[in-house]
């Protein structure tokens, strides 16, 4: 099983393939998560522990276990990134997507998507991850704003 350096960048990659694909399963849905741990109201949970920008321990735990196997690994041929992908909503019910809690700070796990050729949000990777564009365009990954 591939491990992933960047968090952030582990989390596009489970968008794509959960939330997109489909092909990633089970969905995680943070919500039912913690309805089976006795959370009934997962915003007044988030509000009421002061969670409300911040990865929720749980998803973290979730996520970062997950394996991705490499045979979905490699069906990556397109990468979103964009502040409103579903996968952060599952993370922090409440984030707002005015800080960097999902900034990409690496781009080492480039080599995990053998079939990568296209990158949507460049210019946001790119504030991101400073020199991001240069790095898609050396492995021949189109990367459009």
């Amino acid at each position: 099983m591939a491990a992933f350096r960047d968090f952030s960048f582990k989390l596009v990659v489970v968008e794509k393939l959960m939330y997109g694909d489909k092909t990633l399963t089970p969905a995680f849905s943070l919500e039912q998560h913690m309805r089976e741990r006795g959370v009934e109201d997962l915003h007044r949970y988030v509000e009421e522990n002061d969670l409300a920008f911040t990865i929720l321990d749980e998803a973290r735990a979730y996520f970062e276990a997950l394996e991705i196997p490499e045979e979905l690994l490699a069906t990556v041929d397109e990468l979103t990134f964009d502040g409103g992908h579903r996968v952060y909503m599952e993370c922090a019910p409440v984030w707002d997507g005015e800080d960097d809690l999902f900034d990409v700070r690496s781009l080492d796990d480039l080599d995990l998507l053998p079939n990568l050729e296209l990158v949507i949000g460049a210019q946001d990777l790119e504030y991101m991850c400073p020199g991001a564009t240069d790095i898609l365009a050396a492995r021949g990954i189109t990367g459009r704003h």
